[in-house]
């Protein structure tokens, strides 16, 4: 039998109560916790110091008030450095940072695999997935909104016509304890971006990927409020998934990541 460390936690219904309270309480405002709290976590629970990191991560604050964004950010208010200091100055390890920037590619797959070696294999309960996110992967970070108002399903192809990737679906909800369970929620069954936050890892968005994506959709005509650049890459900025660390940059924030001793991963 698996020691009970390693058997992921549900959220007590104190504590889950007490989130909707939270969440509830401040959802009055732009920048807000409920704009960055994935329910019921499946940390492990002998992962003392990734489930403080998950418990800070909802309670830190994202701005989704964004009137304009400029092309370069270069004041701290422009992206979520709070929330981005929390995951650079994680105490718990291993720590490993994706880079990803292919939508269509296995990027949750191989880190669900990377997860379950780490905690099952390796028995690192503690270890901290972080998502890079650019390229077309970006995509999957924005929400239904943005999806409808600039019919984002046309960029992505492939017959997709919702964005699936930020639902949760069935296998997520079924039971932790199984953890062999191939259609479970630690199986390719359960992939998705909710899926992935439950289980503790971060998601980053990159600035410019959202700056290039509010260019390309006022080059293709998809601009229907007839938009600025600053002023649609400040509206994409605002319908991000929630839980989702909006960043100054994915590539400049490996860098920084790197030096806080995640190692590197593509």
């Amino acid at each position: 039998m698996e020691p009970r460390s390693m058997i992921p936690r549900r959220l007590s219904l104190k504590g889950f109560g007490t989130a909707l309270a939270v969440a509830g309480f401040a959802g009055a405002a732009a920048t807000s916790p409920a704009n960055a709290s994935p329910s019921a976590p499946l940390v492990p629970a002998g992962a003392k110091t990734l489930d403080a990191l998950t418990t800070q991560l909802a309670a830190l604050p994202r701005r989704r008030d964004f009137k304009t964004a400029p092309m370069i950010l270069d004041n701290r208010d422009q992206w979520d450095a709070e929330a981005l200091d929390a995951v650079l100055h994680y105490a718990g390890g291993p720590k490993q940072a994706w880079d990803n920037t292919e939508l269509h590619g296995p990027w949750l797959s191989v880190m669900r695999n990377s997860m379950n070696a780490q905690i099952w294999s390796f028995r690192h309960p503690d270890f901290l997935c972080v998502s890079a996110t650019h390229g077309s992967a970006q995509l999957a970070l924005y929400d239904e909104a943005m999806w409808e108002k600039y019919d984002l399903a046309k960029l992505v192809g492939h017959g997709v016509v919702t964005n699936y990737y930020a639902q949760a679906t069935p296998a997520s909800g079924m039971d932790p304890a199984d953890y062999e369970n191939p259609k479970g929620p630690f199986s390719a069954s359960a992939n998705s971006i909710v899926g992935l936050q439950r289980r503790g890892v971060v998601f980053l968005a990159c600035h410019n990927a959202v700056w290039d994506l509010a260019g390309r959709l006022i080059a293709s005509g998809a601009n229907p409020d007839h938009l600025s650049a600053p002023a649609l890459c400040a509206d994409l900025s605002n319908h991000l998934v929630a839980g989702v660390v909006l960043t100054p940059g994915a590539v400049g924030t490996l860098v920084e990541l790197a030096s806080a001793g995640f190692a590197y991963a593509r």
